[in-house]
């Protein structure tokens, strides 16, 4: 995620590749960033003089790595930022030390395409800084400011929903070949249907009901096909999916 957002605000208007240090333990982590790209092993070194300090590392690694760079951050100039889900405030409060301008910042992938849905919630942040890092991650697509207590909402319904629409696709694909296309047609076909479905939602601003009414009549193929999904439980499934992200 860290390599997707650092690709996405390359290209932005905020920042250009030469503003952008990235960092990693190891050197062949290093290896598959972009070369325009300032790259580095060393945090501290990174952070120093940084105007905005983005932690991209995984739930369990937050605290090491927090407590680490701690010492070399600057809370009067500096905005610190954090993609890892679950890591709350109060805990990056406590691991800095120190009570900076905070964000939570939680994208899913498909920022890197520009498309991605962004959840923000900010901390001692003013509304100028707010409305900076809304603008910026809004560049990559949908970006919105929620509460932090909607945050793991937000990953379920978007950074995990992204799986979700991929296992419709993926399950999409497989009827395609049993209906007689092969994988690379009906791959293609779903694809386009998907994405199809987005764009008019999209430009219209209907709601789903609107356009699905448009292409169903009365005993009709996609009357039949929807209740057959329902009847198999297809939107109860939906929403368990969503709720089961937050057990």
């Amino acid at each position: 995620m860290g390599g997707a957002i650092a690709r996405a605000l390359a290209v932005g208007t905020y920042f250009t590749y030469s503003d952008i240090t990235c960092t990693a333990r190891s050197t062949s982590t290093l290896e598959k960033f972009d070369k325009r790209f300032n790259l580095s092993t060393d945090n501290r070194e990174a952070v120093a003089g940084a105007d905005i300090v983005l932690f991209a590392v995984k739930p369990w690694l937050m605290e090491e790595v927090v407590r680490d760079v701690a010492p070399c951050l600057d809370p009067t100039k500096q905005i610190v930022a954090s993609v890892a889900a679950g890591v709350s405030f109060s805990q990056l409060t406590q691991w800095l030390g120190c009570s900076p301008a905070i964000f939570r910042i939680i994208p899913n992938t498909a920022i890197e395409v520009g498309s991605g849905v962004t959840f923000i919630s900010s901390c001692n942040a003013s509304g100028k800084t707010r409305g900076m890092i809304l603008d910026m991650f809004s560049q990559m697509g949908y970006a919105l400011e929620v509460e932090e207590d909607m945050m793991a909402a937000g990953t379920s319904l978007a950074s995990c929903g992204i799986a979700y629409a991929m296992r419709y696709i993926q399950a999409s694909v497989s009827g395609g070949v049993s209906l007689g296309f092969d994988e690379e047609q009906a791959r293609r076909i779903v694809e386009y249907t998907v994405r199809g479905a987005s764009e008019l939602l999209l430009s219209t601003g209907n709601p789903p009901q609107v356009e699905i009414d448009k292409v169903t009549t009365p005993g009709g193929m996609t009357q039949r096909g929807l209740a057959a999904m329902e009847e198999a439980g297809f939107s109860a499934a939906v929403q368990a999916g969503l709720d089961g992200c937050l057990k």
